[in-house]
C-alpha cells in the first residue's frame, strides 16, 4: 500500500471520532488533507471546526464548514491531526508546516486528541525528525545558541514566517529520551514561542495506516 492510500486509510478511521453536529478541531498537514477530503465525501454535519492554519482554514471553508473562534468555542470533543513521529507512548513530533503553536493550542482544548499517520511516523526514540521550534523573530539566534548548550543542532528554516509572524528553527540531534522534560526545558528559553514535541500532552488515540490495515493505538 502506498504512502498517500496509507494517509487516506487513517483519515478515513478517523471520522468514527465526528459526532453529527459537533464542532471539531482539525490541524494541518498532508493526512489532515486526506481527512477534510475523506469529510467532505461522507457527508457529516458538523456545525463548525477550530482550525490550526489558515491553509486548513481554506480547506474546510472550500467545502462549506464555518470556522469557529476557539475564544467562544471553550473546549472541544476532538481535535484530529497528524505528526511527523510518534512513539509507543503516543508521544509526537509535529510542526513540519509550521503550524506547531495553533496545533497545540488546539490540542490541549480537545478532551480526545486523535492523530494520523502512516506507518512510516513510528519511531521507537523520538528524534530522528528535527523538532521544529517556534520563535520570535529578535530571539533566533539567542534561542539557537540554547538550543546549541542543549546539544541540538538548531537550522532556521529561512522563507518560512508562521501564521502568528514568527520564524522556525528545525533542531536535529536532540536526545529526546525524555521528551516531557525536554518539552519543558525548550519552551523556558526566552523567546520560544512553542516547540513541536507533544510529549506533556500526547495523542489520546493514534490511527497507524499500514500494509496489513489501521491499527488503533490508545
Amino acid at each position: 500500500m502506498s504512502q498517500l492510500r496509507q494517509k487516506q486509510e487513517a483519515a478515513r478511521a478517523a471520522l468514527e471520532w465526528v459526532e453529527p453536529g459537533s464542532v471539531i478541531g482539525v490541524g494541518t498537514g498532508s493526512t489532515v488533507d486526506a481527512f477534510i477530503t475523506a469529510l467532505e465525501e461522507s457527508r457529516i454535519p458538523v456545525d463548525g471546526a477550530i482550525s490550526s492554519s489558515e491553509t486548513t482554514t481554506q480547506r474546510l471553508r472550500g467545502i462549506g464548514i464555518d470556522i469557529v473562534d476557539l475564544n467562544y468555542a471553550g473546549d472541544i470533543d476532538v481535535y484530529i491531526d497528524g505528526a511527523d513521529e510518534f512513539d509507543p507512548h503516543r508521544r509526537l513530533i509535529k510542526g513540519g508546516g509550521g503550524a506547531l503553536t495553533r496545533e497545540k493550542i488546539v490540542a490541549e482544548a480537545a478532551r480526545t486528541f486523535v492523530c494520523m499517520v502512516d506507518e512510516s511516523k513510528r519511531v521507537g526514540v523520538l528524534g530522528a525528525f528535527p523538532l521544529p521550534v517556534e520563535v520570535i523573530p529578535m530571539a533566533r539566534s539567542l534561542v539557537a545558541r540554547k538550543l546549541v548548550a542543549l546539544g541540538g543542532q538548531p537550522i532556521w528554516r529561512e522563507g518560512l514566517v508562521t501564521d502568528n509572524g514568527n520564524l522556525v528553527l528545525d533542531v536535529h540531534n536532540l536526545d529526546l529520551v525524555d521528551p516531557v522534560r525536554m518539552e519543558r526545558t525548550i519552551n523556558d528559553i526566552p523567546g520560544v514561542v512553542c516547540n513541536g514535541l507533544f510529549a506533556i500532552r500526547p495523542a489520546n488515540v493514534v490511527l497507524c495506516a499500514g500494509s496489513g490495515g489501521v491499527e488503533r493505538i490508545s
